[in-house]
């Protein structure tokens, strides 16, 4: 009879004790043991509690990781590998007073990750499809424009770059010449922003692309006929002169910068020149589109 008895410490007034709700079988301890006895063997019980209850843990958490480090291991041996994907930097000339400012086209993400930030325009490569045919199609899909100059940049892999999964990046730069587009016509909300002036937040890596594909821009204008993407079929000497101050931020002296342009041989004169004015009207050039070897730098 005494088994089916249960004698619950919470009742009773034991001093050195104080777990809430431990209940001792009357037949463990006897009807006639000393309440001092009972109370170290409860005690005793609840360091054995305690002592279960944090090997659980540890347990519980060692099986976790390893599920973890097996999942990982697993998703490798099955041929799972990074997605690809392709970002594009567009950049273009834009009036700002009575000069002009280097801009670049950002779009609106609508769904997450970072939903509502503003992003380069990119996206997913399709099995079959060319990383540049890639970024032409969503740079004319998603903000309606062609690049007339195209180049693969730098590949960007940082495994948390993508809250999602690994996604390899593949970062193309892209220069609009003339007046901007419209980037109404594409698929997303797009708005074209100073590269001075750019929203504090970008959607995933798009600062450190940008800041790469900025001075990648900046390195090569001064050998190559990056410049000449960003202009009219004809143009003046100050208009080009403008271009590559713009670009490279910062004044060139007008003589110097006419003498070393005349010498490269990357422009020719034509025989027509600006019309109007109440002075000699400045002489049209063309582009000889070449690329040179790495001249000194034009200032």
């Amino acid at each position: 009879m005494l088994s089916h008895f249960y004698l619950h410490i919470k009742r009773y007034p034991v001093p050195d004790y104080r777990v809430d709700g431990l209940i001792l079988p009357v037949w463990l301890i006897g009807p006639v043991v000393p309440w001092t006895t009972v109370a170290r063997l409860a005690r005793v019980l609840v360091q054995v509690k305690v002592t279960l209850t944090i090997t659980l843990r540890n347990l519980t958490g060692d099986m976790a990781k390893r599920t973890t480090a097996s999942k990982k291991v697993s998703s490798a041996e099955s041929g799972s590998w990074p997605t690809i994907g392709v970002s594009v930097v567009i950049f273009a000339l834009r009036p700002r007073g009575d000069s002009q400012e280097l801009a670049v086209l950002l779009v609106r993400r609508e769904s997450p990750p970072f939903a509502g930030l503003w992003a380069l325009p990119g996206g997913w490569v399709h099995t079959g499809e060319g990383l540049e045919e890639s970024a032409r199609r969503h740079l004319l899909t998603k903000t309606g424009l062609r690049a007339a100059y195209l180049e693969q940049l730098y590949t960007f892999g940082r495994p948390d770059r993508d809250p999602r999964e690994h996604r390899i990046a593949v970062a193309y730069y892209a220069l609009v010449p003339g007046e901007p587009v419209d980037p109404s016509a594409g698929q997303r909300e797009a708005n074209w922003f100073s590269v001075d002036r750019l929203p504090k937040k970008l959607a995933f890596d798009n600062h450190e692309i940008l800041r790469y594909a900025l001075w990648r821009l900046r390195n090569k204008v001064s050998y190559a006929d990056v410049a000449f993407q960003l202009l009219p079929t004809s143009f003046t000497l100050s208009e080009l002169r403008e271009v590559y101050e713009v670009i490279l931020d910062r004044k060139l002296d007008p003589t110097n910068f006419r003498r070393k342009v005349e010498a490269s041989g990357t422009i020719v004169p034509t025989s027509s020149r600006v019309e109007g004015g109440a002075h000699r009207p400045p002489r049209l050039y063309r582009a000889q589109r070449r690329n040179l070897p790495e001249p000194a730098p034009l200032n």
